[in-house]
């Protein structure tokens, strides 16, 4: 089954980063999804195929849903209606990338969990916290919290790990006034989305959203609410107390931990076996959420 990655001569580069190639044209911005797949900070050499139409079919589906609640970045994902530069290169990138504004992405990955799960269930098991904000006694994995938090972590280059941060550390590098106006944002959209998923057999975990500034407004940029950046469950088998089956790459993480790699680049080559089931449970996702797999019109 063939893979993807971009080829775009004579189109400016601006940062070929974990999933996507990030170019430059006319001032504004062309974000194309490959079928690479990244496990703890880390661009596995084995893609996914059709993981990067999974994850921009996705982020159109949300963008919409989301708009009256937050702006975004999108310009148009219609092929024939980029600029004419793009047009030797419209086969590339159909179903496959977005043309945007061009924001100013702030410092910090702004994450709300609804569950215990991750990296959040590590720091409660040490410390009954999660980000310096103290949670109940006698939670087990994957419980549902008492309410949504939100829990900001840096952003880090390829190959590093992005790190957790308090709120208060996230005031440092944004300013009090934009850091309670994005933690607000974050919270409500993920609020919207999980009540929209729950009704179609998907709990939302958690999920990581990124925003950005187009002329002093917060807007919502990069890919949102899909399998490479949320922990989906399937509500019918959820069972807290445990790990959870998954239609995103926690299944990948969890083999990645079965075979003992530590975690540092290279990555492990993954077997087809594995590449297939991975596959296989984002378009589950896809369709689950959006109501239509990859070659349906929507």
């Amino acid at each position: 089954m063939p893979v993807f990655e971009t080829d775009l001569r004579g189109i400016r580069l601006i940062s070929r980063g974990k999933v996507r190639d990030i170019y430059e044209v006319g001032g504004d911005i062309l974000i194309v999804a490959t079928d690479r797949l990244s496990a703890f900070d880390v661009v596995l050499p084995t893609p996914i195929p059709d993981k990067g139409k999974v994850l921009t079919r996705m982020s159109l589906f949300w963008f919409d849903f989301l708009k009256e609640r937050v702006p975004n970045h999108l310009l148009t994902a219609d092929v024939s209606r980029y600029p004419d530069v793009l047009r030797p290169y419209e086969y590339q990138l159909k179903d496959r990338s977005m043309f945007v504004k061009k924001a100013s992405p702030l410092p910090v990955e702004c994450i709300v969990r609804g569950y215990l799960s991750g990296s959040g269930w590590s720091d409660y098991k040490k410390i009954g916290a999660v980000c310096g904000i103290r949670l109940p006694r006698g939670l087990v994995e994957s419980q549902a919290l008492p309410e949504p938090i939100f829990t900001p972590s840096t952003k880090a280059a390829v190959g590093s790990h992005d790190e957790n941060i308090s709120f208060e550390k996230m005031i440092e590098l944004v300013g009090k006034d934009l850091a309670q106006t994005i933690r607000n944002t974050a919270l409500d959209i993920y609020s919207a989305a999980s009540v929209y998923a729950r009704e179609r057999g998907v709990i939302i975990a958690d999920t990581k959203f990124e925003f950005g500034l187009v002329d002093g407004v917060l807007i919502l940029i990069d890919e949102v609410l899909t399998p490479d950046s949320s922990r989906f469950w399937p509500v019918d088998s959820y069972r807290p107390g445990g790990p959870q089956p998954s239609f995103d790459k926690q299944f990948v993480r969890d083999y990645l931990e079965s075979i003992g790699w530590d975690k540092k680049p290279p990555g492990p080559a993954l077997p087809s076996e594995i590449v297939e089931k991975t596959r296989a449970r984002y378009l589950e996702a896809l369709k689950r959420l959006t109501g239509h797999g990859l070659e349906q019109k929507e």
